[in-house]
């Protein structure tokens, strides 16, 4: 079965853009603490999630991701793309299960990576705003503003009908009709 590579994409710029969201130097960049963070995983797991009980890891010759540079290409990949596994497994020469494995190995090793780097994501507001070295309140107007729904691309004329789903009224236990998905007894802030 043949795989995608990083040796395969490494010459194309543009395709390795494409592919993982992030040029080559940011990629070389992030190498280093991921494959840290993958050995310091594998010290401790086996790849099916397993407590490490013996053996130390070690890459075997029909191994699918033979280096750092694979792996971390494979998870950037199919985080780029968010692919069905068998999808991802087939680009990367294995099946849907090994690739399944090697996702759930990879993410926490990718997040290990990132918070060496001080590039994690933020996971709250205080968080947010210390990175950004603004206050609270700040950091919580730009969620605000990512938050916002953007504008329709294009402009529905009034003439057109409302879909079948809003145009249809159901009968509500309080005895007030209502539009689907609008109910006062659901929703009480929306009274």
């Amino acid at each position: 079965m043949a795989s995608l590579r990083f040796a395969d994409v490494q010459s194309r710029p543009t395709e390795f853009l494409d592919f993982t969201s992030l040029t080559l130097d940011e990629f070389q960049q992030l190498v280093p603490p991921f494959e840290v963070a993958f050995q310091a995983h594998m010290a401790a797991w086996c790849l099916d999630g397993k407590p490490r009980t013996a053996r130390q890891f070690s890459v075997y010759k029909n191994c699918p991701l033979p280096t750092s540079e694979d792996r971390l290409f494979f998870l950037l990949t199919y985080l780029k793309t968010y692919s069905l596994q068998v999808v991802q497994g087939r680009l990367f020469g294995m099946g849907q299960s090994k690739a399944n494995q090697w996702i759930h190995v990879l993410l926490p090793v990718l997040l290990a990576a990132l918070r060496t780097l001080g590039d994690a994501p933020a996971r709250s507001l205080a968080a947010l705003a210390q990175r950004l070295g603004v206050s609270e309140a700040d950091a919580a107007a730009v969620v605000a503003t990512l938050e916002e729904e953007p504008a329709p691309l294009i402009a529905v004329p009034a003439t057109v009908p409302a879909s079948p789903l809003l145009q249809r009224q159901e009968k509500r236990p309080h005895g007030k009709k209502c539009l689907a998905g609008q109910c006062p007894a659901r929703h009480p802030l929306s009274q």
